[in-house]
């Protein structure tokens, strides 16, 4: 078997860490490593969610993971808003990072917040304004067949899906991401599209045919709906596994 791969899996905004719950044993059933924290405001950490909590937060999350448990060699994978996230930890410990994996995710370059990268999230600002908590954006509502919750269409999915999303604070979408340190840069890169259903007015930046590193971009088309590490688990972990 060759050397084993650790991985952290970023979840994205309003889930937690449990929505890698089914790619988790894949990883680990082939030797890996897998570590797959909540971030601030989530999952077991929901109770401290408030407005001071941002992208910086977040950021500040997964740095103090990986530097507590003194990991190294990592392949940093981010799903959605997490896109966001990796690329600013990336910033701060580019030495520890050895891929970062970018899953339907926010792409973001040097000061660009979410907004900017998905203008669609200012809607959601604009439609918590008038709340009692202007601050607290709540999670996206399900859709009619075939787009679902977040892209899960199976009723037992939604059920279960819908017991650990949680609202978000609008600093995470406000403040931008970091990567003005020139190593990041280095750092090779995949991406991993979700393709065929997506709702209308949600639109992805394309994936520029170059990586910042001057090597040619690795895209990935994955068919499913958004949250794919819950509706296809197994062909996504072929992919994580097939870049790490």
């Amino acid at each position: 078997m060759p050397n084993p791969t650790t991985y952290v899996l970023v979840h994205g905004a309003w889930h937690d860490g449990q929505c890698w719950n089914r790619v988790t044993p894949l990883l680990t059933a082939q030797g890996h490593r897998v570590f797959t924290p909540s971030l601030t405001g989530h999952g077991d950490k929901a109770h401290l969610l408030s407005p001071e909590v941002g992208l910086t937060t977040h950021v500040d999350d997964i740095v103090g993971l990986i530097l507590d448990h003194d990991l190294d060699d990592i392949v940093l994978v981010g799903h959605s808003y997490a896109g966001m996230v990796i690329s600013s930890v990336a910033n701060r410990v580019p030495e520890r990072v050895s891929r970062l994996v970018y899953i339907d995710a926010m792409v973001p370059t040097h000061g660009e917040n979410a907004i900017d990268v998905m203008p669609l999230t200012r809607a959601l600002i604009d439609g918590a304004a008038d709340s009692v908590e202007p601050w607290r954006i709540p999670p996206l509502p399900e859709f009619p067949a075939p787009f679902g919750l977040c892209g899960v269409t199976d009723p037992d999915d939604i059920a279960w899906l819908r017991t650990t999303l949680v609202d978000e604070s609008v600093l995470c979408f406000q403040q931008p991401a970091e990567m003005d340190n020139p190593a990041q840069a280095l750092i090779p890169r995949a991406h991993i599209l979700c393709v065929g259903n997506q709702p209308e007015g949600v639109t992805r930046r394309p994936v520029p045919e170059t990586q910042p590193n001057g090597e040619a971009s690795r895209v990935h088309e994955l068919e499913s709906g958004h949250d794919c590490m819950i509706i296809k688990p197994a062909e996504l972990s072929d992919l994580l596994l097939e870049n790490a």
